[in-house]
């Protein structure tokens, strides 16, 4: 038996990009009929002829070459058109790292676990960080040890899959192996070496310890092909902290660097056969992640400190807990030759808050210096099915139809009184009537004292908001020929609080040859608001220019809104065209994929509006507001690019060399900005001009990932570089403040060996060469970073140099 043209695009360290004969010694894992593949509904479908580029990513076999531990960072080095930075003193955002895909929003990406839906993060991005305003999944509540592969689907696909898909898919498949222990031991350290003239400093010279211990086990359940896989995964990360000199710079924060993070994960996937028609399947997944990362730096004579609790000042340290909960069940039968998934896929995600080594300075010396701050959780649960059937029609017509329940709910959790609240010189909380000399005050400024929890604020109000949404769709394929097929996809979803929407898809493949085919598609798409944009509300102090200002961030639906004339939230649509094509030789692949993304209504969270403000001031001074900002359908995006991908394989002597080029280009510009009738000509505080290069930077420019795999009998040897393309952002000095981070080139290297089929021993360096982004002293101008630390997260992270060894085994 020989399979021909099957193609399985493998990216990252240790890469394999082949189009072959794969002859009767084809493993298991690797037959046709076990690759499912994202965007196709048509089981006979194989990656190399579908219309739209799809990228299948060896978890196993890059993660065992990498340093990388959790799946977004995994990603962000493997795939060229992904992106995921490493935050820091983002709040919440430590403790996920927003991820986006062709340099859309982080919301703006659907992730499936084996094919389903995967529930949302309650976090949305707020303060310091990129997608600022949007919401979005945590890839990274999945253990890289329960994951068998994971497909990204590079197209628009609202039409097949519903909201979010607009920048594309991506589908973890979990492990699913019947037989056997496979345990995985992983330790790396960062070794710390400061780049230039010193300008970075770090407490030690070896930080960033992490340790990481996996264990799968695999068996088989019952005589008829069931099975059960379970993983079992445990991470621990401590601090990498990488300050600026304080002998060159006076930074607003002296702990900047990676987040402390301690990560456990609990995986199933059971699939049962009932009978010779029916099978039964399970999965399970919990997750509990805690991270520390430090806020912004508090000096001794600040407003919000008290000498005598913090006689130097404090840094405070936003402890985040994140429970994380899955659990989808199913069924698959047959009804008169249909093939039928009838499943119910469950979600929730729980983020809480608690902040330490902090203070409310109204209460002074009185102040606890811990504050349970509250938090926010989504509960996702969908129920649906779907039906596929081949038909003897031309060379071929599958159909695919189904439909979808969901119900989704968003809860925000309300702090303790002292985290949010402000207090005067009585003890009583201070409201808009309190007269100003009962206000606390700094003796030392005579400013006065801010309220809440410093370093992050706590949520003074509950939220309790649910809404469910209704879908239909019907997929086809048609092969015209043997070498011509077209597809043809439309969606119907119908949502209780913004109403319908109906999308399409058509999308066709011509092979000219067996080995050169062309590929394209065209398509609408959507994304729905979530809920945490269409509810999130949250109010506190803060100063600017020495004086206290209350901020309210208004929900969608506050009486705020609607008085400023801030409509109510609806979904944002696209029209997304790719074209491309694929060569396939025996020893050489080729796939270049160009795209064409336009996004109208875009959701943004505005500047502020103060009470200086000519149209509003006066309405926000009636509510004891003194600045307010909402979430609104603001921005219009165009978005063009190409994938390429080359993959060449050859025997060397007596092993084998894989080489694996993969670059993307990105460009996008904002084409519009759009504001309430009320608010015209405010476009500068809907979108300020550093908000727009925060948007525009989402991706670099470019990015280019080469890949050199040598493997000779028990040895292998993996090089990976990767070049991001230079970031431009702006500072807080006015236009001409430009903060530009040049182009840098990372390299990541290991050698690998296998001592028996059992065991495999892999050491390794990740950014051996020490890259780090441009520092301030070279192009980067004066004034504060969006982080307060010496550069933004952007390109490669902040943590340079990474040794590590990895330890495998199985029985």
């Amino acid at each position: 038996m020989k399979i021909k043209y099957l193609s399985v695009i493998f990216l990252g360290t240790a890469s394999v990009l082949y189009s072959q004969e794969v002859k009767d010694t084809i493993s298991k894992e690797t037959k046709i009929e076990e690759v499912a593949i994202t965007g196709s509904r048509n089981k006979k479908r194989t990656v190399i002829d579908t219309p739209v580029p799809i990228d299948v990513i060896d978890i196993k076999q890059v993660s065992q070459s990498t340093g990388q531990v959790e799946v977004n960072q995994l990603l962000q080095f493997a795939a060229p058109s992904f992106n995921s930075n490493k935050q820091s003193g983002s709040d919440g955002a430590d403790a996920v790292d927003p991820a986006t895909l062709r340099g859309l929003g982080p919301d703006q990406t659907l992730l499936l676990l084996n094919g389903k839906r995967y529930h949302q993060s309650s976090l949305i991005n707020l303060f310091g960080t990129k997608g600022r305003g949007n919401t979005g999944s945590d890839m990274n509540t999945i253990p890289i040890g329960a994951i068998k592969r994971i497909e990204v689907l590079r197209d628009g696909a609202s039409a097949q899959y519903g909201s979010d898909a607009i920048a594309g898919v991506i589908n973890v498949i979990l492990n699913d192996r019947n037989k056997g222990f496979e345990g995985n031991a992983f330790y790396g350290m960062n070794l710390f070496k400061s780049p230039g003239n010193h300008d970075v400093v770090s407490d030690r010279k070896i930080d960033g310890n992490t340790f990481d211990f996996s264990g799968n086990y695999g068996t088989k359940i019952g005589s008829k092909g069931g099975f059960g896989n379970f993983t079992a995964e445990f991470i621990n990360k401590e601090y990498a902290i990488r300050n600026a000199n304080p002998a060159i710079y006076e930074a607003p924060r002296q702990r900047f660097g990676d987040a402390k993070s301690q990560n456990f994960y609990f995986f199933g996937n059971i699939e049962v056969p009932l009978s010779d028609n029916l099978k039964l399947y399970s999965r399970q997944g919990f997750s509990n992640r805690n991270t520390k990362a430090y806020a912004w730096t508090r000096s001794a004579d600040a407003d919000g400190n008290i000498p005598e609790v913090y006689p130097n000042g404090f840094n405070p340290i936003q402890n985040t807990s994140i429970m994380d909960f899955t659990f989808d069940n199913g069924l698959k039968f047959k009804v008169a030759d249909w093939d039928v998934d009838f499943y119910n896929a469950f979600g929730s995600n729980r983020f809480t808050y608690e902040i330490d080594h902090t203070i409310n300075a109204t209460l002074g010396v009185n102040s606890p210096t811990t504050f349970n701050a509250g938090g926010h959780s989504l509960l996702q649960n969908t129920t649906g099915f779907n039906a596929a059937k081949q038909f003897s029609v031309l060379e071929g017509l599958n159909i695919a139809f189904g439909s979808e329940f969901r119900y989704e709910k968003f809860n925000i959790i309300k702090g303790e009184e002292s985290s949010y609240a402000m207090y005067d010189i009585n003890g009583n909380i201070v409201t808009a009537d309190t007269p100003s000399n009962l206000l606390v005050t700094n003796p030392l400024s005579g400013d006065i004292r801010p309220g809440g929890s410093q370093g992050f604020p706590g949520y003074s109000q509950e939220v309790n908001k649910s809404r469910n949404n209704f879908s239909a769709y019907v997929d086809t394929e048609l092969d015209i020929t043997k070498n011509w097929m077209i597809s043809v996809a439309g969606r119907f979803e119908n949502y209780n609080d913004f109403g319908s929407t109906i999308n399409g898809k058509f999308a066709t493949r011509y092979a000219f040859t067996p080995q050169f085919a062309f590929r394209g598609s065209v398509s609408t798409g959507f994304r729905a608001p979530s809920l945490a944009q269409k509810y999130y509300s949250l109010q506190f102090t803060n100063f600017q220019a020495g004086n206290l200002v209350t901020v309210q961030l208004a929900s969608n639906d506050s009486d705020l809104a609607k008085a400023v004339g801030i409509p109510q939230l609806k979904q944002e649509t696209s029209v997304n065209g790719s074209a491309g094509f694929t060569y396939n030789s025996r020893k050489f692949t080729a796939t270049v994929d160009g795209y064409y993304i336009k996004v109208k209504d875009r959701i943004v969270l505005t500047g502020y509006f103060s009470q200086d403000d000519d149209v509003i001031g006066a309405l926000l001074a009636a509510n004891h507001i003194d600045q307010a900002q909402f979430f609104t359908n603001a921005i219009d995006t165009r978005t063009k690019g190409v994938d390429v991908i080359l993959s060449y394989n050859e025997t060397i002597g007596s092993g084998r060399l894989t080489a694996t080029l993969a670059g993307n280009y990105n460009e996008m510009e904002i084409t519009a900005v759009h504001t309430s009738e009320k608010l015209k000509g405010k476009e500068d505080i809907y979108l300020s001009p550093r908000e727009r290069a925060f948007i525009l930077a989402s991706a670099p420019k470019t990015k280019i990932n080469l890949s050199l795999n040598y493997k000779i009998k028990s040895f292998n040897a993996n090089l990976q570089l990767v070049r991001f393309d230079k970031v431009t952002l702006l500072g807080y000095n006015g236009p001409d403040d430009y903060q530009i981070y040049n182009p840098k080139v990372t390299a990541d290297l290991s050698f690998g060996y296998d001592f028996s089929k059992s065991i495999t021993l892999t050491i390794g360096g990740k950014n051996v060469f020490n890259r780090y982004p441009t520092l301030q002293t070279t192009q980067v101008s004066t004034g504060n970073t969006e982080s307060g630390g010496i550069f933004d997260p952007v390109q490669m992270g902040f943590a340079g140099r990474q040794v590590f060894a990895r330890f495998n085994f199985k029985f």
